[in-house]
């Protein structure tokens, strides 16, 4: 069987294991992630959603680049460019800063 890959936001990841701790206890691995999830993600899960969503109408993010923004929630320019350093094209400084209004606007 293939699996296939799901990005999900660190908010996401802390409903989702909530919800799963309100019907039994989580294993080891679990709590663990939920509690990376909880000291990391500092917005809610609607909010991540909207960011995701908002950031990936611009033309070259990706639903990876989505989804590392919506987590990391860049303040500067400079944090930016660190989640896009990876790949072959710089970004231009309006979508910078129209990536940075998106985040800004949905703290």
């Amino acid at each position: 069987m293939e699996s296939e890959e799901k990005f999900i936001t660190l908010a996401e990841v802390k409903k989702a294991l909530k919800d799963e701790e309100k019907d039994r206890e989580l294993a080891y691995e679990k709590r663990l992630a939920l509690d990376h999830a909880m000291s990391f993600s500092s917005i809610s899960q609607a909010k991540a959603k909207k960011i995701v969503k908002e950031v990936m109408d611009l033309e070259r993010v990706t639903k990876v680049h989505a989804v590392k923004i919506a987590d990391i929630l860049p303040e500067t320019p400079d944090e930016v460019r660190i989640i896009f350093q990876r790949d072959r094209f710089t970004l231009e400084k309006e979508e910078i800063e129209q990536i940075l209004t998106i985040v800004a606007d949905n703290r």
